[in-house]
């Protein structure tokens, strides 16, 4: 079982994937970019609920 650091390691690891992907893809607009990536990166203050969440529906 993966502990919560471990998870917010990874899971930082995929969004800047993401992120990374799409700055190498011509078909996003700018404008959507600069939106997307904040939207991304405000997901990661969110890592310790996601893990609470995930933890929780692992155990039923």
């Amino acid at each position: 079982m993966i502990n919560e650091e471990e998870f917010s390691e990874q899971f930082t690891k995929v969004l800047d994937t993401v992120i990374e992907a799409m700055t190498e893809s011509p078909e996003i607009e700018p404008e959507k970019f600069f939106s997307m990536v904040c939207v991304l990166e405000n997901l990661q203050y969110f890592g310790p609920v996601i893990f609470s969440a995930l933890k929780v529906n692992s155990k039923e």
